[in-house]
């Protein structure tokens, strides 16, 4: 995990996404000041940890670390690039992490993933509980691969993608930026346009669908 010696962390967001970092935080012995978030009332405890202020207090508390605790792809780039903060890691005890894997400042790495050999993750990204990577991937700024999701070897993953609950993705594709895969989807194919992609194999959805 990123983070400088005895700095105190602080999560932006108090919802579920941020309890579950908490949880994390808490099982590594890492300490944390508290929560930021514009809609959860000051003074609210989640996890034990009061929440402090709203998100845009963030820069005053310069001495501390910060992890993005917002589910949403999009949110979290919004937040990543308004406040130039110093961005630490998460990364469960019982995560299973491969040799020669990269991961980005900010990401968060759930209860029973698995990140196989010479995988590399983005900034801000979630690699939800159980979900698994296998070797070689390439993974985005600003992706989510949610529970129980799988990918092959050689996958490409492009920024601010959504791979949804249970879906799996096929040895060497590439899948580019700002896609969503429903749950359940099994991609066969590369993918080259933006969009909604659903089902077996996954398609991509049309508007009036």
């Amino acid at each position: 995990m990123i983070r400088a010696a005895n700095k105190e962390y602080i999560i932006l967001g108090a919802g579920g996404h941020g309890a579950v970092i908490a949880d994390i935080l808490t099982k590594r012995s890492f300490t944390i000041k508290g929560f930021l978030d514009d809609g959860v009332a000051v003074g609210t405890v989640v996890m034990g940890v009061k929440v402090l202020g709203k998100i845009n207090l963030c820069v005053n508390y310069s001495e501390c670390m910060f992890i993005i605790g917002v589910g949403n792809n999009a949110i979290r780039k919004q937040i990543a690039e308004t406040y130039s903060l110093e961005y630490g890691s998460a990364i469960h005890p019982s995560a299973i992490i491969g040799d020669q894997v990269k991961i980005g400042r900010g990401s968060v790495l759930m209860a029973g993933c698995v990140v196989n050999p010479r995988t590399s993750i983005g900034q801000h990204c979630i690699v939800n509980t159980s979900a698994s990577l296998d070797h070689d991937n390439t993974v985005g700024d600003f992706v989510h691969v949610s529970p129980g999701a799988v990918s092959g070897g050689d996958v490409r993953i492009g920024a601010g993608t959504h791979i949804g609950i249970g879906a799996c993705v096929r040895n060497g594709i590439s899948i580019c930026s700002d896609v969503v895969i429903g749950a359940g989807a099994v991609v066969v194919k590369s993918i080259t346009e933006p969009g909604v992609y659903i089902g077996v194999p996954a398609k991509r959805k049309s508007m009036g669908a």
